[in-house]
């Protein structure tokens, strides 16, 4: 066949697929947008349509009993003197700054440790998944306020040792500690994935590295985790998100108060308060896209900063 004949082939084929297409490719088309109208009506009713409601309501006074009145950007100027508003900034960034790392480090050692080739690693694998599943339910909530209540397992084992225990989330000084505890212990899902991201480093990048006289540690700090960096990437912006996200704990640990003395109180309990309990929606609704510009923020500066630290193939 001649490079000519080839040609004229190759440009009978691109017509063929710039023409229109057949009756059997549009009722295909027609088949993927049906089986696609339902998650597409499901955006709309549930996702967008109360986003542009939401951003409406966060410029009006509303109540949920009276019509919506327009005061154009009285409640975001009027988050500029609301106090227990700052706390809340406070205690979510200390949260999320504290947890997120931890998390990620638990995390990331305990996947290593589990790719050294246990036996049973798929039962392992498990239960260290679990806490994931369970560790955002209320349930879980009201086990980790009895655990580290005054009666509570903590203080019975710190009994055990002679040291006296106190009301760890009745004391302002530490009930925020607890909760961070509580997310830390939540690793399962991100130790899956680093656990996924460990077993698609080449194991001739060890053997080579043991050949130089590198350690386990040195290959850890050398191979691991520059290879291991865009995973490590992933993790954190979607740890970063669900942090600033997180209500049920804090909600449920406090009794829905944020106390004790506001030391609990996240943005979205207090987002939850100024709605729900107080009835202003208003407030609450701008409150919701100030939350939402911050994460937008974060991860804008998360992805901008990779490019100093994150390693790809190419």
């Amino acid at each position: 066949m001649s490079a000519m004949t080839e040609l004229v082939n190759i440009r009978k084929t691109r017509v063929r697929r710039t023409s229109k297409p057949s009756k059997a490719e549009r009722r295909e088309g027609r088949a993927a947008y049906l089986f696609l109208l339902p998650w597409m009506i499901g955006m709309l009713t549930l996702t967008i349509g109360p986003m542009l409601v939401s951003l409406y309501l966060s410029f009006t006074d509303y109540n949920l009993l009276q019509t919506p009145e327009w005061i154009g950007l009285d409640n975001f100027t009027r988050m500029l003197d609301d106090a227990r508003l700052h706390n809340s900034f406070g205690v979510t960034f200390r949260f999320v700054f504290v947890s997120v790392p931890l998390q990620l480090i638990a995390a990331l050692l305990l996947a290593v440790v589990l790719d050294r080739g246990l036996r049973g690693l798929a039962f392992y694998r498990s239960i260290f998944y679990l806490p994931s599943l369970l560790g955002g339910s209320v349930a879980i909530a009201v086990l980790w306020r009895q655990i580290f209540g005054i009666e509570g397992l903590v203080n019975q084992v710190l009994a055990l040792l002679g040291i006296e225990g106190q009301g760890w989330v009745s004391s302002p000084d530490t009930a925020l500690d607890t909760l961070v505890i509580l997310s830390v212990w939540t690793f399962g899902a991100p130790m899956i994935i680093f656990l996924a991201g460990l077993r698609q480093i080449p194991t001739m990048y060890y053997e080579a590295a043991s050949v130089d006289g590198a350690g386990r540690v040195r290959q850890f700090f050398r191979i691991t985790l520059p290879l291991l960096t865009p995973i490590i990437f992933f993790n954190f912006v979607l740890q970063i998100i669900g942090a600033f996200q997180s209500f049920t704990q804090a909600y449920v640990v406090s009794n829905g108060s944020g106390g004790p003395a506001d030391s609990t109180m996240f943005y979205t309990l207090y987002l939850y308060q100024m709605g729900f309990t107080n009835f202003d929606m208003g407030y609450a609704s701008a409150m919701a896209w100030v939350l939402l510009v911050i994460i937008a923020m974060f991860t804008v500066v998360n992805f901008i900063a990779s490019k100093f630290w994150v390693f790809y193939d190419d």
